[in-house]
């Protein structure tokens, strides 16, 4: 494992031109970190607010809040297919460039949406904004770990990532809030400013790279040929549906299940938030002392915390408490990143992007399946267990991937 970080380590350090062989200033690393999560808080914000919108966007169109919900599924999907495609396709792209082009589509497709005439319409123009979001996550994710050393790779990843938590704990709930005050379209097209924001952050700070001479969609493609690669993806996938379910109706539990006001919802955005933020704060520094543990440990407590929202649900305060601790659940983020980047070996960006993938699959599962058990009359409160069950299904994916490791390390031993 260690052979293969180093390698990771001088690879990436090759596509940094001012770089070579020494790691850049402090001052450095901290502003393009900066840039880059400023586009992860554009692209969080943009992806989460929907979920506090539902019910306006579904009044708007004329749909039920369950129609609605398809929507991000569309975003999800174009996530899934925009991530891997975006990676080979830019193979022999400069990362710098990359990110550059990736926002200004996200900008395109969000300012767009705020536009869109029908609901048909808005549901394409979601999955188009979603095409960007894997992608740039994973090219961010390559350059911010280049630029510090091995064993605080999993801590700069984070940093980028909060630019994502921190989007659930300010820029969802305050668009949330604004789009209901004023109109749900006031959201996105705030989100495509904050996009174009990044476009100049990352044009000023993220320095010029270059493309190895060996890239090329081949070899990101062999990123396909790994096991490990498709068992963390599938963890992602899988394991973490759960927490989509929930928070895609988050809503709708707050005001029917709980009983509180439309007002209400904003407040419980931020607790969503809070515990992101802390779970991307622990389980950063977590996955730099054990990646599989930490992974392993997240999955166990999803099981326990979604369980007990189903089950508090109906009570505004544990309501509350549940979806900030079901937040926290985010503290695998980090770690499944930086675990890719492990188990890769030199097909760094379609493994890094199609983590986001896997997250949007997980976010297209379980928005999907939370909107079944809805329809089939057992209330938004039931998608904790759906969670809870997700979870549970992921730790056989987990238990998977430990045996197969484990199988290699003997294989080499002998």
């Amino acid at each position: 494992m260690s052979e293969i970080a180093a390698n990771i380590s001088v690879d990436s350090r090759e596509s940094i031109d001012s770089q070579d062989e020494v790691l850049p200033s402090a001052m450095t690393v901290a502003l393009v970190q900066l840039a880059l999560a400023c586009g992860g808080f554009g692209i969080g914000t943009g992806e989460f607010a929907i979920m506090g919108l539902l019910p306006n966007v579904a009044e708007t169109f004329s749909v039920t809040t369950p129609q609605a919900g398809y929507v991000i599924s569309a975003y999800a999907l174009g996530v899934v297919v925009g991530a891997p495609v975006i990676a080979v396709l830019a193979a022999k792209m400069a990362r710098r460039t990359l990110l550059l082009t990736l926002m200004l589509i996200f900008a395109a497709g969000n300012i767009s949406s705020a536009m869109a005439p029908t609901f048909e319409s808005f549901t394409l123009l979601r999955f188009v904004s979603g095409l960007p979001h894997g992608a740039y996550f994973g090219v961010a994710a390559l350059v911010a770990a280049s630029m510090v050393p091995a064993h605080r790779r999993a801590r700069a990843v984070g940093r980028v990532m909060l630019g994502l938590t921190v989007a659930t704990l300010l820029g969802t709930p305050l668009t949330t809030f604004f789009g209901q005050s004023l109109d749900w379209q006031v959201a996105f097209f705030s989100v495509g400013v904050l996009g174009l924001l990044t476009v100049a952050l990352i044009w000023f700070y993220v320095p010029k790279d270059r493309v190895s001479a060996e890239a090329g969609f081949l070899r990101e493609l062999g990123a396909f040929r790994r096991p490990q690669v498709w068992l963390t993806l599938g963890i992602a996938a899988v394991g973490y549906g759960g927490m989509f379910a929930m928070f895609s109706y988050i809503a709708s539990t707050t005001t029917e299940v709980a009983m509180l006001p439309e007002t209400a919802v904003p407040i419980m955005l931020v607790l969503f938030g809070v515990g992101m933020n802390a779970g991307n704060f622990i389980g950063s520094w977590l996955a730099d002392k054990s990646l599989l543990g930490t992974i392993g440990g997240s999955l166990l407590y999803n099981i326990v915390v979604l369980t007990t929202f189903s089950l508090t649900a109906a009570n505004p305060y544990l309501l509350g408490l549940s979806v900030f601790l079901v937040g926290c659940g985010f503290a695998a983020g980090p770690a499944l990143q930086t675990r890719l980047m492990d188990v890769a070996a030199d097909a760094q960006t379609l493994a890094a992007a199609s983590n986001h993938s896997a997250f949007n699959i997980a976010n297209a599962i379980g928005a999907w399946l939370g909107g079944l058990v809805i329809a089939g009359g057992y209330g938004f409160a039931a998608t904790g267990y759906v969670g809870a069950a997700l979870s549970f299904l992921g730790l056989f994916v987990f238990a998977a991937s430990l045996r197969l490791e484990r199988r290699d390390r003997s294989a080499q031993a002998v």
